[in-house]
């Protein structure tokens, strides 16, 4: 297996987590497992564009990280490329729901043996990621 996959429902519209993922002080926010901070040095949130940051462990170390936006369709499609090590494409898709947005995540690594190595890491992280997403939406959704 090279793909990871999972979704969550978040009970507000597509634009607002749309909104979530596309702004960058608010995507700085919700960013990456539970415990982590950001530090973004670029990020430019159109096609093609460069998003280097730096990821701050719970453990207090730093972990760089380079990625190009490849792909953005508003307010249904975020693709992200992934150049630095590991290498992934993650795809993140918005949908009307019965109950407000399905979130889909789906985040291929380039090898098999690469997943193998991280999954135990990715699949946590992915919840924790989308939980994290689920309360910055919910929370600027309760502000408005």
């Amino acid at each position: 297996m090279t793909t990871f996959n999972t979704s969550r429902e978040i009970p507000t519209s597509v634009e607002q987590v749309f909104a979530a993922i596309s702004n960058p002080e608010r995507l700085a926010r919700w960013w990456g497992p539970a415990g982590f901070t950001n530090t973004f040095n670029v990020c430019e949130f159109k096609k093609n564009g460069r998003w280097s940051f730096t990821m701050h462990g719970p453990d207090g170390r730093n972990y760089p990280n380079e990625s190009v936006f490849a792909e953005i369709e508003s307010p249904r499609t975020v693709v992200v490329q992934h150049i630095s090590e590991p290498k992934f494409r993650l795809t993140i898709g918005l949908a009307a729901s019965a109950t407000g947005t399905l979130v889909s995540w789906s985040q291929a690594f380039e090898s098999p043996e690469v997943a193998s190595r991280v999954e135990h890491i990715v699949i946590p992280a992915n919840e924790q990621n989308l939980d994290r997403l689920s309360v910055e939406v919910l929370r600027n959704s309760i502000a408005n």
